[in-house]
């Protein structure tokens, strides 16, 4: 089954009519003030730990350690070929690079290398305290529609089967926030914002960029 198939099957089991959906997930989230921390309840602002299994994976992964020398080569031999690249391969490259970095200036110019706008008193600071306390886990499958934004995730932390076991934790209707790509199609990227009515913002990264919930946000842009 493919991701998309997953996702689809995942909106149907929970009911949620979406347009577009994505697994997504935070940054870290800065230590919050001590007073707006006791005045949220004292929530947690951390993922749960990666379960055992999950542990257990990385151990069992290390007798592939040789593969890893084997992409390392393969970049090493990528590089050679660039080298040989015609004038006009090297010039698309030359692009893509200042396009590149276009982008990450534009990202740190705006802020958007932040999880959110910083104001913990704004929408997205609230709805940023109660995060983990909707789900322990570290990601969101995020659905987008004319009813608003869906958030669903396993209750716990989970290193499988993460679609199968997604519950619906969190909603915003359209009158609370709107999904929105920060760069209007400029970049190809996984960053999204999710825009409050008070103006504030929180991001989240997407696993693809330029993913469903990119081009929705673009299709619904007025």
């Amino acid at each position: 089954m493919t991701r998309r198939s997953k996702q689809s099957e995942a909106a149907d089991r929970l009911g949620v009519r979406a347009e577009a959906g994505a697994w997504c997930w935070i940054g870290e989230i800065p230590r919050p003030p001590a007073d707006i921390l006791q005045a949220a309840g004292d929530p947690r602002t951390r993922p749960a730990q990666r379960p055992p299994l999950a542990m257990t994976g990385s151990v069992l992964a290390a007798p592939f350690l040789p593969i890893l020398w084997l992409l390392m080569l393969a970049r090493a031999e990528e590089a050679m070929e660039r080298f040989l690249d015609t004038k006009e391969e090297k010039e698309r490259h030359r692009a893509k690079k200042e396009d590149e970095r276009r982008r990450d200036a534009a990202v740190e110019q705006r802020g958007l290398d932040n999880v959110f706008d910083g104001d913990w008193n704004g929408a997205a600071g609230q709805f940023l305290l109660r995060w983990y306390s909707h789900s322990t886990h570290h990601e969101r499958l995020l659905f987008a529609g004319q009813d608003g934004l869906v958030f669903t995730a396993p209750p716990r932390r989970v290193s499988m089967g993460r679609d199968k076991r997604a519950q619906v934790v969190a909603r915003l209707s359209p009158e609370e926030a709107t999904l929105e790509d920060p760069f209007g199609g400029e970049f190809e990227t996984e960053i999204m914002l999710i825009r409050f009515r008070d103006g504030s913002w929180l991001r989240v990264d997407t696993e693809q960029a330029r993913s469903e919930l990119h081009m929705h946000a673009l299709r619904n842009t007025s």
